[in-house]
């Protein structure tokens, strides 16, 4: 494969962080063409186009490398899915993988939206704001406090709404402030000395990858008392606990899928961070039982068990008349729970969930399902799908693309939150992708695009997918 002219190779290619750019081309994009392209968004050292090593043609993949992050993020940017030659198919750009990350970034990559900053411990959050605001719009900033006193530790985030906010602000504000971008918790933070800071940044934990590592200590539900059910006490509020970096709209999605959902909150701490348990309010105590039974012990996402139980919501159950009646419908209703389906059986077709649900939770306007195209069809187009932040399971996944006809296989690559549909019919293809695209189903946020297509020619063995 090529290699960089040796007058431009950097010598550290990750030198500063996040400068290096992953580019997904049609095969007959040339190095020029992507200098041209690129240039117009700061001082490029060098362009690196890979190619097959017998037969040297391009592989459709190239890597940019500039001379600034905010350079490199800004071009990630604007020129994502743009087309750069009239016939050729619209480009992927990403941050390139680099030793301190194990994966491409993409543009909506939180990680790359997040400083964390040392300040004076006299700095409001309303200072930290209006001093960080010229290098973009913030979406919010957190001051660090101990828990014990409320005094501040002089240490804070910024949360800006794009990639290249962060890096410009990393690049220009004063240097005392020692601007970083902020790691999640499964990164050791014991490579700058931070003090008391250093503890601080290793408790932040969000973001993709955090989803497959157990983010959280067991949940603590604070100020909320949970109750024993098998006490024959129930109330309309549940708190959930999770160890995985859920958020606020994976778990209201979850719970909405009961009827009676009015009130859903996950509980943050006074850093801004998730303290790994929301709180849930019914407004009938039918549902939320029906909710503990069918949601306790719930793998969301695989391999992360939800802890579910009433907590007490300060209502008055004395009386003798509210108790009977809380003891009749919890009679009535865990005579339903038991004798009825599984939970695993809850998310199959054809089950209903107090009344007619669909194991599918989507804004997005589905049309109904339709049968598979026989297995040994040709394969027309074929659908990249990226999934954010786990993928849904392979059954979830047939339902939802189904539905726009002559889907043959549903294919997810193994490790990766990446897939692959394979369609029969290119139209059907094209309509699933642009109803799906973007949209958020079961919690789970959908980039669906088309794939590149497999080479003709090629010295490697054929895909299997």
């Amino acid at each position: 494969m090529d290699e960089y002219p040796s007058k431009q190779v950097p010598e550290n290619l990750d030198d500063p962080p996040n400068s290096r750019l992953f580019v997904v081309t049609s095969r007959c994009i040339t190095e020029d063409e992507l200098r041209d392209s690129f240039s117009v968004f700061g001082d490029i050292q060098g362009v690196w186009v890979v190619k097959d090593k017998q037969t040297k043609e391009s592989k459709g993949i190239a890597y940019i490398k500039f001379a600034k992050s905010s350079q490199a993020c800004l071009a990630m940017e604007d020129m994502h899915g743009k087309v750069l030659v009239e016939g050729t198919k619209p480009i992927k750009v990403f941050i390139a993988q680099s030793r301190s990350s194990t994966r491409h970034r993409d543009v909506e990559d939180e990680e790359l939206t997040r400083i964390f900053v040392m300040i004076p411990k006299t700095f409001s959050e309303e200072d930290l704001k209006e001093t960080f605001k010229e290098y973009g719009d913030i979406e919010y900033c957190v001051i660090i406090k101990n828990k014990f006193t409320g005094e501040s530790k002089g240490l804070g985030y910024v949360r800006y709404y794009k990639p290249s906010q962060a890096a410009l602000a990393i690049e220009i504000c004063d240097k005392a402030y020692r601007a970083i971008l902020a790691e999640p918790r499964s990164k050791s933070a014991s490579t700058e000395d931070y003090s008391s800071g250093g503890a601080a940044r290793s408790d932040y934990a969000s973001g993709p990858e955090s989803m497959n590592q157990y983010a959280f200590p067991a949940a603590d539900p604070g100020n909320y008392t949970v109750i024993d059910y098998r006490s024959g006490e129930f109330t309309r509020s549940l708190m959930m606990s999770t160890r995985a970096a859920l958020t606020q709209e994976q778990i209201f999605a979850l719970f909405d899928i009961i009827p009676g959902m009015e009130y859903c909150e996950l509980q943050r701490d006074s850093y801004g961070m998730s303290k790994g348990h929301a709180l849930i309010r019914y407004s009938n105590l039918g549902s939320a039982l029906y909710a503990r039974e069918k949601l306790n012990g719930f793998e969301y996402p695989p391999g992360n068990r939800l802890a579910v139980n009433f907590v007490d919501d300060g209502e008055d159950r004395s009386s003798p008349v509210g108790r009977m009646a809380m003891q009749f419908v919890a009679a009535q209703m865990m005579s339903a729970v038991w004798n009825g389906p599984s939970t695993s059986q809850m998310m199959k077709p054809g089950f209903s969930v107090v009344s007619s649900i669909s194991r599918i939770q989507t804004a997005a306007s589905l049309p109904p399902p339709k049968k598979l195209a026989p297995p040994d069809s040709k394969t027309k187009e074929r659908l990249f799908v990226v999934f954010s932040p786990s993928p849904l399971p392979p059954d979830v996944l047939e339902d939802v693309f189904c539905r726009f006809g002559s889907l043959i296989e549903v294919h997810l690559v193994p490790g990766r939150k990446v897939g692959y549909m394979k369609y029969a019919d290119k139209q059907c293809a094209d309509e699933a992708m642009a109803v799906l695209h973007g949209r958020v189903v079961n919690g789970v946020k959908m980039k669906v695009m088309l794939a590149d297509p497999p080479r003709e020619e090629s010295h490697k063995r054929p895909r299997t997918y």
